[in-house]
């Protein structure tokens, strides 16, 4: 079975864009009817986006609301910010397969194989890959490469949940989930979720779901109430363990569970050997939102 993590090569066309894409513009896309599709297949159109260097207001901005210091090094997890709207461009394309209404983020695994400078120039490349069925429909792979020069230092792959919808029988099968690590004897942090964080973390990151701003959109896809990014948490578990996160690491996580906005959670990081494993629970520990692993390379 193939490496999750690996950065993978195929042949495609790669489509160079002048400047990130528009998100409000690809939402409202999104809203319209889609045409009707005999196969489903996945795009083989590559997106390249080539970013000088980083936005430093936008930059402390997303350190701000995911608790990150401000320094001269990129978060781990900023770049997916950056990859996002060429992440929706391929999920709004035509040939598509999945409506990008309803789709859930359920599981992120970063690959960095050194920091990120605020001042590198960054070339981004964002694919479609990997469809395969999910006992509640079909899954899907974005992943987000990052060079720097001709060097691959860090990739992203971001497992996407289209409920009910259905996979050719040829899809590839779906890489097992990362077992929850035993956490007993860990000290939790608490935090307390923020109602208006799903506002404030789509302000930067441009993820304006409907299901993470208002209860209300939210109940009309099934969710009780408005909840939490997932990449927001995966951060904010990252920005926790602070300096005690290797520099070149693999950082795996699968969201389990919604985070609702509002809510009381506790935070449980132990460390492995090597690394750390990681949780996000209900503040009574009956819930589990997220699991995930931080490994050095």
């Amino acid at each position: 079975m193939s490496d999750p993590n690996a950065l993978a090569e195929r042949a495609a066309d790669v489509v160079s864009l002048g400047r990130s894409p528009r998100l409000p513009r690809l939402y409202a896309r999104a809203l319209r009817p889609r045409p009707r599709r005999v196969e489903t297949l996945l795009p083989q159109t590559q997106l390249e986006l080539t970013v000088p260097a980083a936005d430093l207001d936008h930059l402390a901005a997303y350190s701000r609301v995911c608790g990150f210091p401000i320094g001269d090094r990129l978060p781990p997890t900023y770049p997916h910010v950056l990859a996002f709207p060429l992440q929706v461009q391929q999920m709004t394309a035509d040939d598509f397969p999945f409506a990008l209404a309803g789709m859930v983020h359920i599981r992120n695994v970063i690959n960095q194989q050194r920091p990120l400078l605020v001042t590198d120039a960054l070339r981004i490349r964002v694919r479609a890959e990997r469809l395969a069925a999910h006992e509640k429909g079909a899954q899907v792979d974005l992943v987000n490469e990052v060079y720097v020069g001709d060097d691959p230092v860090w990739v992203s792959r971001s497992t996407y949940l289209a409920r009910g919808a259905a996979a050719p029988g040829t899809a590839t099968a779906p890489e097992p989930e990362v077992p929850a690590a035993d956490l007993s004897g860990a000290l939790p942090m608490h935090w307390r979720v923020p109602r208006d964080l799903g506002r404030r973390y789509a302000g930067v990151s441009g993820d304006i779901n409907p299901i993470h701003l208002h209860p209300l959109a939210a109940r009309l896809f099934g969710f009780p109430g408005a909840i939490a990014h997932g990449m927001w948490t995966k951060a904010r578990c990252l920005a926790a363990l602070g300096p005690r996160v290797p520099t070149a690491m693999t950082i795996d996580v699968s969201f389990r569970r919604p985070l609702p906005l509002g809510s009381s959670v506790r935070f449980l990081a132990k460390g492995s050997s090597p690394g750390w494993d990681v949780a996000v629970v209900s503040s009574r520990g009956a819930k589990t939102h997220l699991t995930g692993s931080v490994r050095p390379l």
